[in-house]
């Protein structure tokens, strides 16, 4: 069975976020960057522990990744879902404590 993953419409806010604003410089480095954050998402599906418990942000059930070509985005995930679910992409100097306890944010 194929790993398969599954964006929540905050991550694809997020996506989309992140794709408009790099593209009002070059769209080809948005296709780029949307691609790593995908590949990285497909990734995580196959090994969802890859991620880190990131306890002194929050203590919610979720684990952290950053995109390995592009470090400064972090992928933000429920690994005990099937499909994995994909709670939210943003820029590493985000203030990644306070957008997860916003509401919604799960």
């Amino acid at each position: 069975m194929a790993a398969s993953y599954q964006l929540t419409p905050r991550a694809l806010d997020n996506l989309d976020e992140i794709w408009i604003f790099i593209a009002q410089d070059k769209i080809s480095a948005a296709d780029r960057v949307e691609a790593a954050i995908l590949s990285a998402c497909y990734r995580l599906a196959r090994h969802p522990l890859l991620g880190t418990k990131r306890t002194e942000i929050t203590g919610k059930p979720v684990r952290f990744w950053t995109v390995p070509r592009y470090p400064n985005y972090i992928v933000v995930y429920r690994p005990e879902t099937r499909p994995l679910q994909v709670v939210a992409i943003v820029h590493g100097m985000r203030n990644l404590k306070q957008l997860l306890d916003e509401p919604g944010a799960f």
